[in-house]
């Protein structure tokens, strides 16, 4: 797979400082430009926002740099909207936020960060900063990428006009991430800066200067005083960008990918032996990922989609006969996402469940469409995925990435087959059909047991005729075969009334 083939569509439009005042001109800029007159202190617009207005992306979320007291600013400020403005303050960092519902139905609220404009130490083991009060410059420098280092002034006498040290604006023309400073100390100083390196490549499909890049290599290890939240925010953002697969080659080649999830690291090899190689499962992974990204925003079914193979570096084998298997890959692979998510401070609920669950069937559609797709095999998948059959297939589809035309036009008409056969049964009320009338209850209760292993078995006893269609899903024939299979097993019903399966 080729992640860099996506990289090269970027939208950049560059403007004047008198274009820039025009698209500043509206109401809300105004005001905090004349806060800012009345109290003698310098006001710019920076960062993200900045960066978008050249980029073209939409942004609510603005920061505003005063050099001086931001939390003053930000009061009077918020003081001046009224009651539509609600201001928190957070002194501890020096900011506020003055949060700006919308007039118009259905837009999202405007909220703007005020701060004063710094300078920044640190000490090596820590990536919180010794802050000191500074000037725009210093503000600047501070900066983690030129791109978002830019800043419009708000003051009237200087309304509109861009303040750009480090050519960002050149920089994203040229579809370049680079550091305002020596990157060496930027990413040191704050590793998780590395992480926003690799989340704007892939973001912003832009590519990672090569000094820059290389300073990525040299701190990796400075990502493990990083917390697993922090990383896990990071992460996600850049599996919810348009082309995730750039992100994860950047940490993979940067070696911070093996340090936060080598288990999807370790994927990046390829062994061969008796002239037998097997496929890279990395890369493998990217193309699967990127399949699942043209179709589905769900962020919990692409996670599923990037460790839907993590357990095949644990599972690999050589045979004589079948050359390289990895044997139960899902099921292990199934199991090791706890530890990951645990580890990566990810959320340990119904979304973790959800990416085991995936990983562990994601072959059981695969095996079906290899073979003869029958009615039974389709019960029992629909049975096992519920509700998250959709996107268990959704992965499955994704995942068919050979190169062989022929094999993989099968595949997809298979997968068609088996869609439709999984229509039908869905629109037959699949979890009334699937569910056998008679629950484990019920059989604790009918032959005076306790939770136990002939409760299982019968429970199974009972499932298996439900699914293979043996036994239609209704009282009188599964008590039947309930009643049948417990006297094979040596179990006596309780109350005498065998004679009666109604009862």
């Amino acid at each position: 797979m080729n992640c860099r083939a996506v990289t090269s569509q970027k939208t950049m439009k560059l403007y004047t400082d008198e274009e820039l005042a025009a698209l500043l001109d509206r109401p809300l800029f105004r005001l905090v430009g004349q806060v800012a007159d009345q109290m003698g202190v310098e006001c710019y617009v920076v960062g993200g926002f900045v960066r978008d207005i050249f980029l073209q992306r939409p942004s609510n979320d603005i920061d505003v740099v005063v050099v001086g007291s931001g939390i003053e600013v930000a009061r009077e400020v918020a003081a001046t909207l009224g009651r539509r403005a609600h201001l928190s303050v957070f002194k501890n960092y020096g900011t506020a936020q003055v949060k700006l519902s919308s007039q118009k139905p259905g837009h999202e609220p405007i909220e703007l960060e005020f701060v004063g404009a710094r300078r920044e130490s640190y000490r090596r083991e820590s990536r919180k900063p010794i802050v000191e009060d500074g000037t725009l410059e210093d503000d600047q420098n501070r900066r983690d990428f030129t791109i978002n280092a830019c800043a419009i002034c708000l003051n009237a006498n200087r309304f509109g006009q861009l303040v750009d040290p480090f050519d960002g604006i050149y920089d994203m023309e040229d579809g370049i991430i680079r550091t305002p400073l020596d990157p060496d100390i930027t990413f040191s100083d704050d590793p998780l800066r590395m992480l926003r390196c690799v989340r704007f490549a892939s973001q912003l499909r832009f590519d990672i200067e090569a000094e820059t890049k290389e300073a990525l290599s040299r701190n990796a290890y400075r990502i493990k005083i990083i917390s697993g939240e922090r990383i896990a925010e990071e992460l996600n953002k850049i599996l919810l960008s348009p082309h995730p697969s750039i992100g994860f080659v950047e940490l993979q080649e940067s070696g911070l990918l093996h340090i936060i999830m080598p288990e999807l690291s370790d994927l990046d090899i390829v062994e061969t032996r008796c002239g037998r190689a097997h496929k890279n499962n990395f890369y493998h992974t990217l193309e699967v990922l990127e399949n699942v990204c043209k179709t589905s925003p769900n962020l919990w079914l692409r996670w599923a989609a990037l460790l839907h193979d993590i357990g095949k570096t644990r599972t690999k084998r050589w045979d004589n006969a079948l050359g390289w298997t990895f044997h139960n890959h899902n099921s292990v692979g199934a199991r090791m996402v706890a530890d990951m998510f645990r580890r990566l401070k990810l959320p340990l609920d119904m979304k973790m469940k959800y990416v085991q669950k995936l990983v562990e069937l994601h072959m059981r559609p695969i095996v079906i469409a290899d073979e003869e797709v029958t009615d039974s095999a389709i019960r029992r998948l629909l049975n096992d995925a519920g509700d998250d059959i959709d996107d268990l297939m959704t992965l499955c589809e994704a995942d068919i990435t050979s190169k062989n035309e022929v094999r993989k036009k099968q595949f997809r008409e298979n997968f068609r087959m088996v869609r439709e056969k999984l229509t039908d049964l869905k629109e037959k009320d699949y979890k009334r059909l699937l569910q056998p009338v008679i629950d484990g209850n019920e059989i604790m209760e009918l032959f005076n047991l306790k939770p136990s292993r002939e409760v299982g078995d019968l429970k199974k006893v009972l499932k298996d005729a439900v699914l293979d269609n043996r036994v239609p899903n209704e009282r009188e024939p599964l008590m039947q075969l309930l009643m049948k299979t417990a006297g094979e097993m040596g179990l006596q019903r309780c109350g005498g009334t065998e004679n009666n399966p109604q009862t």
